[in-house]
Order: structure tokens, then C-alpha cells, then sequence
């Protein structure tokens, strides 16, 4: 039974923290206005968001910054815009339908090819939980000096703040992350001020041209940009939040409800690709344009940041803003998980005990890391993940491309033309660019 389907009971505005928990949704009334309509409808674009902020994209952002100055700028909005294209997708599928995208897969392609879906799509999962355990780490050593393996293990305690929200409404768990989403942008508007960017550079790298990605070791990290910013799991977890929200009027409510979802989401992503292009603006400005161009650890940024700036605050605000987003992530890739194991494999726990799974399965290949690389290893590792997330991604936009596009199942809802033909071009841009990489690599 789809998730809309199990949602019939008139409620408040709060649902407990985990959809498929949720006993009644957010009520959206057709005939309110605009303004009380967005208000309703703000939240689930938040939560998207804050996957395309993780440390993971503070990975691909410091060495693309630092290594290539501005020139890769355009790759961070190029990936933003395609991940606005592609959550809209994700969203009409979750409103017009009442299915999610995993739900939509197991119907569609059999059991399967949809237990080959959830596995990719746990990997995925897998490697964002260990970009945070990473992040996180990362940002209690900086912040507390304590060494990065008990950083690794305190991150073992935001299972309890997942386990402490069991039964709290939805719209809590959308406020906790608006705070630190708010936290984060502060941050790095702070950041900006004490570096102020060149403009001229600025425009510059946000000018496309392919033929910067022919510098040495330019491409790994756009395609790491690619995945830490388009994460497939964010698919899954978009058509299936969205639907917190309870909509009437039929047809029309639907259609209603699903410019103003956009409008959420397109504002949400907007507000982490300003995020995502200040952090690379930063690493631009003070690591490349200073000569520091083989900075790609977090870790090497923080030290650096004060000496360079000769602002103590610049490495603080740093530090501040890495330990919220990975905070921040923390009940995205929770939700996410469930949504993908129910929708595909029918199997249904408790949310807070598939936060303890996956945080301990991430926590082991993290300690691996940095027992066999040391500290050192941190960087690369964060980057080799996002790499992960990219080889992942083309295996949800193929499903949810057709899926959207399917008028046995979206009705009169289903995508338009133009929308496939965009998300098409996106496939097969990453998917070249995947294959380009492994090239690479391997040949």
C-alpha cells in the first residue's frame, strides 16, 4: 500500500519523525493563500537541501578551490541546477501519484531488479553516512582538539538525538534543520566578508567552458562536485516527504501543490548551491589566489584559514559551520533509509534503529581509513565517496526519468516533454562523465 494511501486521518500540522510513522499529514488548504500555502508546504525542500551542503561537498568545493582557483565554479551550479530539475521530478512523482520512487520501482521493474536498486541505493546511503561521520569527526577535532578516532566515535551520539525525537513531529525535525541550514549560510556569509572574492575571478569561473575539465585531475573532482551535489538518495527521499503534506481538490489541488513543492525545493537548492560556491569561493580566494593550491583537507583548510586571513574568527566560523552540516544530515539520510528499504523490500523498522545501523556500518570503513591513512586519509576519502554517489546516481535518474513520465501512473500529472528531455541530458552528461573518469582510472 503506497504511502498516501496508509495517510487518511485528518490531523494538526505534525507527523511523527519518520514518514512511514506518520499517522496524518501537514493539511495544505486549496483556498488559503498563497503565502499560508507556502508556508505549509516549507520544509521538505530544507530537508533535501541539507544533503547538498554535507561534508562531503565541503571536500569537493576546498579542493576545487584551491587547486583550480574559480574555474569549477560552473560545474557547482551546473550540478545545482540539474538537482532542482531532478528533485522536481521527484516531487511530481511523490504528489500525483502517492507513490515513492522506491514503491514506483518495485512495481515497475519486479522484485529483482529492485532488490539490484536498493542495494546500489544503500551504498549511496552508506557512503554519505561516512562523509558525515567524517565532517563530524573532523569538526570535534578542530573545535575540541580531541585526536580524529574518538571524533569518529563520538559521532556515535547523534543516534541518540534521532532516537530522542521517536514520535516528535515531522515539523520539529524541519525546524531543527532550518536552524542549522541558517547556521551554516551565516557562517560562510561571514566567511565571504573576511575573504571577500574578486569579482573578475568570479565571473570568470562562473562562465562554462568543458575544456577546464581537461586540467589534471580537474574531472575526478567535478564528478565529485556531481555527486556530492545531484546525491541519488535525495530522489528517493524527495517523492516521499513531499507527501507529508495533504492536499485536496482533486486534480487541480494536486497540480497546485506541485508548483508550490517547486517553489520550495527551488528556493531550498538555491540557497545550497550559495552555500556550496561560497565554500569554493573561499578556498579560491584564500588558498589559490595565496599560492596554497594543494589544499584538499578540511582539516588543512582550518589551520590555514586564520594565518592566511589574519582573522582567528575565520577558522572558528569554519569549524561552527562543518560540525551543523554534518548534524544537519544526520535525519535525511535516517528518513532516507527507510524510505529506500520499505519501498523496496516491504521491510519496515523503527526509524531510530535504522539511524544505529547505518551509523555503525559507516563508522567502520571511517576507522578503517584512518587507521590505515592516518589523518591525512580524511580528504581523499571524503572526496572518493562523493565519486561513489556519482557512479550511483544514473541508476536512480533512469527510473525516476521514466517513472515521472508515465501516464498510467501520473495521469494528466505525468512530466512534460521538455522536463524528460532536460533530465535525459543530465543522465547521459553523468553518465559520460562517469565513464570518462573510469576511463581514467582504469584504462
Amino acid at each position: 500500500m503506497s504511502l498516501a494511501a496508509r495517510l487518511r486521518l485528518p490531523t494538526t500540522a505534525t507527523a511523527p519523525f519518520c514518514p512511514s510513522e506518520v499517522e496524518g499529514q501537514i493539511v495544505v488548504p486549496p483556498g488559503a493563500p498563497l503565502s499560508a500555502r507556502m508556508a505549509r508546504f516549507a520544509g521538505p525542500g530544507l530537508l533535501v537541501a541539507v544533503g547538498y551542503m554535507d561534508p562531503g561537498n565541503w571536500a569537493t568545493d576546498i579542493a576545487a578551490g584551491s587547486g583550480y582557483g574559480f574555474d569549477l565554479l560552473f560545474v557547482v551550479v551546473a550540478a545545482s541546477l540539474a538537482a532542482i530539475l531532478l528533485q522536481s521530478l521527484a516531487l511530481r512523482l511523490g504528489l500525483a501519484s502517492g507513490l515513492d520512487l522506491a514503491q514506483a520501482c518495485r512495481r515497475r521493474y519486479g522484485r529483482p531488479v529492485a532488490i539490484g536498486l536498493w542495494a546500489l541505493a544503500e551504498i549511496a546511503i552508506v557512503a554519505t553516512d561516512v562523509a558525515e561521520v567524517l565532517g563530524g569527526a573532523l569538526a570535534i577535532k578542530l573545535l575540541l582538539g580531541l585526536p580524529l578516532w574518538a571524533g569518529i566515535l563520538l559521532t556515535a551520539c547523534d543516534m541518540l538525538l534521532v532516537i530522542g525525537l521517536k514520535g516528535r513531529g515531522f515539523r520539529q525535525v524541519e525546524a531543527i534543520v532550518a536552524a542549522l541550514v541558517a547556521t551554516i549560510a551565516l557562517c560562510f556569509l561571514l566567511e565571504l566578508l573576511i575573504v571577500p572574492p574578486d569579482p573578475a575571478a568570479l565571473w570568470h569561473g562562473l562562465w562554462p567552458d568543458a575544456g577546464r575539465l581537461a586540467q589534471p585531475g580537474a574531472l575526478a573532482i567535478a564528478v565529485g562536485i556531481v555527486g556530492a551535489t545531484v546525491m541519488p538518495h535525495n530522489l528517493y527521499l524527495h517523492s516521499s516527504i513531499v507527501q507529508t503534506r495533504r492536499v485536496s481538490g482533486g486534480e487541480a489541488g494536486r497540480r497546485s501543490a506541485i508548483r508550490i513543492a517547486n517553489i520550495d525545493s527551488a528556493m531550498s537548492l538555491l540557497l545550497a548551491m550559495l552555500v556550496n560556491g561560497a565554500i569554493l569561493t573561499l578556498a579560491a580566494g584564500a588558498f589559490h589566489a595565496t599560492g596554497h593550491v594543494s589544499v584538499t583537507g578540511i582539516d588543512d583548510a582550518y589551520r590555514l584559514l586564520s594565518p592566511i586571513t589574519g582573522a582567528k574568527a575565520a577558522a572558528l566560523f569554519f569549524g561552527i559551520a562543518l560540525l551543523a552540516s554534518g548534524q544537519s544530515s544526520t535525519f535525511t539520510g535516517t528518513i532516507a533509509g527507510q524510505v529506500v528499504l520499505e519501498g523496496f523490500l516491504k521491510l519496515k523498522i523503527p526509524c531510530w534503529q535504522r539511524r544505529i545501523i547505518t551509523r555503525l556500518i559507516a563508522i567502520v570503513p571511517a576507522m578503517a581509513g584512518v587507521i590505515v591513512w592516518g589523518d591525512d586519509g580524511v580528504g581523499p576519502m571524503l572526496v572518493l565517496s562523493q565519486i561513489v554517489l556519482s557512479l550511483q546516481l544514473p541508476f536512480a535518474i533512469w527510473p525516476l526519468i521514466r517513472t515521472a513520465g508515465d501516464r498510467a501512473i501520473m495521469g494528466s500529472l505525468a512530466a512534460g516533454a521538455v522536463a524528460r528531455g532536460g533530465a535525459w541530458l543530465i543522465f547521459a552528461v553523468i553518465s559520460a562523465a562517469n565513464l570518462w573518469l573510469l576511463s581514467d582510472l582504469f584504462g
